[in-house]
């Protein structure tokens, strides 16, 4: 293996520059701020955590974590996500806090890619976590919350596609009991959007053709609140029919707030199947064709730090608003350029103290000659102040 060059860096990670680092700021603080008005406190956590704690509680599979080992040899890694690590803080310095316990973050995490994907090693969310109630009421929140924080990031257009891992889940061991391999192959063509694959593995099973067009039924069910009815004519599994009630009173709420034109209902939608364990949702903007958000109902998470509660909440992936969504913040802001020769240097650096506390970005610079105050400036600068 070669040497890198002195101006190269690893595969996977990026370098900010000023203007990108503004938008990136204005983002996390407007959503942030957003957040907090809807009662949500910020939470920080070490960028580092053990292994056999967060990393094995983790969402992230094992080969795309970071690991280290520290100087006595135990295995570390680099956070793959914030969920876990916000679990072990409500398992421990937070256990005595009153439900339920509102949390918000904006923080660096890093997964392993392959290089050749073409994917961001360390990247930045800004998220939510609801902890400690189960009710409709708490998903539709999150929802309704997920949706306000994309206006606050300065996305105009997007959808929220949501469904329910529950109902699949029932609607599966109703067609295939007893089949968890055959299962959960269906599951990872949903998981991955793979509808072609998923007709053809439905045509390879040993089922009768009863069975076969109940699950072919799966894929229609993506729309508005009539698809509540749908799914309860095409299951009658006790898990599916609980998790289709739950979804519609989460619906019957998000109309409440006034947001449900935002929404629609996927029930091909599973999320990380061995993750969450109820809704599920994600968020699309119209500029691209991954999503910007993405959130759901943990209930197990909190039991592997000690602590039985129900969990839910969302993660704005504020990488890709950045680059990909047109609008999310505002133009760059130049500074104001006091110039000031040195007879007049008190005066020069008393307005641009007076602009600073109006707010305003200044620069300043000393006139060394009497022809630099002619010069025009460029488009560094909103305008220029001469004293001389």
């Amino acid at each position: 293996m070669s040497k890198p060059k002195g101006f190269e860096k690893p595969v996977g990670v990026r370098d900010y520059v000023p203007y990108a680092v503004d938008k990136l700021r204005a983002i996390e603080r407007n959503v942030l701020d957003c957040m907090s008005r809807w009662g949500y406190r910020q939470i920080m956590t070490p960028t580092m955590e053990f292994y056999e704690t967060v990393g094995v509680a983790s969402s992230t599979s094992d080969q795309k974590l970071f690991k280290l080992l520290n100087n006595r040899g135990t295995t570390l890694v680099l956070r793959s996500d914030m969920t876990a690590p916000i679990a072990r803080v409500v398992s421990s310095l937070l256990k005595e806090e009153p439900l339920p316990i509102r949390l918000s973050y904006h923080a660096n995490v890093f997964r392993a890619f392959e290089e050749e994907a073409g994917r961001e090693a360390e990247f930045f969310q800004t998220g939510v976590e609801l902890v400690g109630d189960d009710s409709p009421e708490a998903d539709a929140e999150v929802v309704a919350l997920a949706i306000e924080s994309l206006k606050a990031a300065g996305v105009a257009s997007f959808k929220i596609a949501m469904g329910h891992v529950g109902f699949l889940n029932g609607l599966f061991e109703e067609v295939l009991s007893g089949r968890g391999n055959e299962q959960q192959a269906l599951k990872k063509h949903l998981l991955d959007r793979d509808y072609v694959g998923f007709r053809k593995a439905i045509g390879d099973l040993a089922i009768n053709d009863e069975q076969r067009e109940v699950l072919e039924g799966i894929l229609r069910l993506r729309g508005n609140k009539e698809i509540c009815d749908q799914a309860l004519e095409l299951s009658g599994h006790k898990l599916a029919q609980a998790s289709i009630s739950h979804l519609c009173k989460v619906w019957e709420v998000l109309e409440a707030y006034g947001v449900s034109e935002h929404v629609l209902i996927d029930l091909t939608m599973i999320g990380d199947f061995s993750y969450y364990t109820g809704m599920t949702f994600e968020g699309y903007a119209a500029e691209l064709g991954f999503p910007v958000c993405s959130g759901g109902r943990y209930n197990n998470l909190l039991r592997q730090f000690g602590r039985d509660v129900p969990a839910t909440g969302f993660a704005l992936k504020t990488n890709r608003i950045l680059d990909g969504v047109k609008g999310a913040v505002d133009e760059e802001k130049h500074p104001v350029l006091i110039r000031y020769t040195s007879a007049q240097r008190r005066e020069g650096l008393a307005r641009a103290a007076e602009l600073r506390e109006q707010g305003r970005a200044v620069v300043t610079l000393l006139i060394q000659q009497e022809s630099e105050s002619l010069n025009k400036p460029d488009g560094m600068y909103d305008r220029v102040e001469t004293f001389s």
